[in-house]
Order: C-alpha cells, then structure tokens, then sequence
C-alpha cells in the first residue's frame, strides 16, 4: 500500500500526478521569486520549490510562504542551519541528499520536520555520487538514505533516482518502485535545452508513468521554468492523466491536402486552450481518409478543393465553403464548450 500524505494541501501517494518545478532566481529576492512563483502557478504548477543555499535565503522563505498561491519546497544543500529555518518559517517540503549533511545535521533537520510536520525527499541523483554507479546501486544507495532518515523517526518521504539519460532513469526508477511503498518524484536532472530536454524528459516520464510509476513529476529544462510546466501538463495530457483540455487531432498533410491544416488547428488550438472539459477536435486536409480517421472526435473538418464537410462522430453534417471553415469552427467549439 503506497504511502499518502500532504505538501501542504496538495496530496502525494492518493494516484494523483502533481507538477512541479523551480524558479531559477535569487531566493533572497522576494520580489523577483514571487513574480516567477506566480508565472508558474498561472502555467499550471501545482507545487513549486526554491534554492536555500544559505540563511537570508531560509529567512525570505517566511514572506515567500506568506504570499505564494501554491506550497513551496525548499532544496537543502550542505547545511542544516538554512533547512531549520527554513522549516520554521512555513516551508511544506524540504529536498535533501542526507550525505551531504552531517549525522548530527541530519539529526537536527528530521527532529525539525518532525515537529512541524514536513515531508522529506530524498534526492539522490546519480550525478551526486562521488563514483560511478549503477541503476540497482543508484537504488541502494537511495534507500539506505531513507533508512537514516526513518531510524530518526520520520516516514514521510518522497524518493527520487534520478540521472540525465533516459534508459538509465527509466531502469532505475523502475527498480526501485519495485521496493518501497513511498511516493516518488519522477524527472530526468539536467534534461537539457528546451527542445531536446522536452523530448527526453517525454520518453522517460511518459513511459514511467503509463507503468503506473509517479507521483510527482518535474520537467528539468535550462531556461525559463515556466516552459518545464508546460512541457509536465503535456506529458500528462498525451498519457491520459489529465483528461480535462482540448485535444486538437490534425493530419500531417500530403499531395491531397485541400485546405490549411496547420493554420486551421492552430486557431482551434488557441481558441480552446482555456477549456476545462475533455473534447477531441479534427482538422483533416481532405476527404479521402479525414471523416475515418477523425472518427473519435466530438467534430472535426475534412477539406476539399472548394467546399468542405463538417462532421460530428464521424458522421456528416454539413458542407460548407472553404472561406467559412474558421467561422464554423469558432461556432462549433463555442457550442460545445456550453
């Protein structure tokens, strides 16, 4: 039975996916990190964490916490002076790898999460072990971490194995969600740009958690942060955990193609992106294959040469000139959005 707790009031363990990601400011700078805070929560973020690397940092936490829309995590490095008040100041999760502090250290920073109640996740990512490792030693190693921390008298933990390549984050994670029962972060580290960190970050948390692996995910991304949530609400979107948003289906074109696919389910997709409600719409370049294979969709497009049919579960309902097919398009998903 999985373990389930709280990060504030948001609930790990329960099957729920929550996003996560990290604002790249300097925490000392409250302004600035709640300007970003806000950004991420407004791009979908469900739990946000900061860098304490030092005390002024663990003691702007306080005004952060005060005014931040969602719970915040704090990342802990090597000492636990800044995790201790950081704690006491209201953060809802702290990020730790216990052999970076000292026994005494990690003594103090459980006893404090004790006493107000904080999760801990153990983060031992591979490029933070001193030798080379392999996934089922990446595994060891975090679990022996967990160990220290519930011989302290804690057992709320959030565990992670994380690394920068796929199949090594895909078989360490598998492993170890084969022994232990805690809720886990799942996320390749330094995942890289934009482009390619997004598609690497997509293979390994996609398949993680359509094996049923995950409980919270973390798109790790150089650049603006809030690109990593977006890339999160995606890779749920294409596995089926989120259910509530517009999926724009469109054909990828060929010599057939009578009308602008691209540019038409572009304009739906902008004109849907605010919908909460599960909708599948298909915007087809002809007439060949387009009603077949946008059969599933609540409605959808199939071009022709000078006039178009629209059609509802694949089934036809009206043929209109090729000028109108944005204007119908704007009156179905208006119709269906209620």
């Amino acid at each position: 039975m999985k373990k389930t707790f709280l990060i504030g009031n948001k609930p790990i363990g329960d099957g729920s996916v929550t996003i996560q990601s990290m604002t790249n400011t300097d925490t000392k700078d409250v302004e600035k990190t709640l300007l970003q805070i806000d950004k991420l929560y407004e791009a979908g973020a469900d739990l946000v964490r900061v860098s304490i690397p030092d005390i002024e940092s663990a003691r702007a936490v306080k005004e952060l916490v005060a005014r931040s829309p969602v719970p915040l995590i704090g990342d802990i490095h090597f000492s636990a002076d800044p995790a201790v008040i950081a704690i006491e100041n209201g953060i809802k999760k702290i990020r730790i790898n216990p052999s970076n502090l000292s026994d005494e250290g990690l003594k103090r920073v459980v006893e404090k999460c004790i006493e107000y109640d904080v999760p801990i996740r153990v983060g031992v990512n591979k490029g933070s072990v001193k030798r080379k490792v392999t996934p089922k030693e990446l595994v060891d190693l975090t679990l022996k971490a967990a160990k220290k921390i519930e011989d302290l008298g804690w057992d709320k933990l959030v565990l992670a194995v994380k690394t920068s390549a796929v199949k090594e984050t895909m078989e360490s994670y598998r492993l170890l969600a084969q022994r232990t029962e805690y809720p886990l972060h799942v996320g390749l580290t330094e995942a890289g740009t934009a482009d390619f960190g997004s598609v690497k970050s997509s293979v390994a948390i996609g398949a993680l958690l359509l094996d049923g692996i995950g409980d919270t995910i973390r798109v790790s991304l150089s650049g603006d942060p809030v690109r990593e949530v977006y890339a999160a609400k995606a890779i749920l979107r294409a596995v089926g955990i989120d259910k509530n948003f517009v999926e724009v289906i469109s054909c990828p074109g060929c010599a057939r193609t009578e009308i602008a696919v691209e540019e038409l389910a572009k304009i739906v997709e902008n004109i849907t992106k605010d919908y909460k409600k599960p909708l599948k719409i298909a915007v087809m370049g002809c007439v060949v294959n387009g009603i077949g294979e946008g059969k599933d969709a609540d409605f959808g497009v199939a071009g022709g040469k000078d006039r178009s049919v629209l059609f509802k579960k694949g089934e036809v309902y009206k043929t209109v000139d090729n000028v109108d097919i944005e204007r119908e398009l704007r009156t179905l998903c208006e119709e269906y959005h209620g």
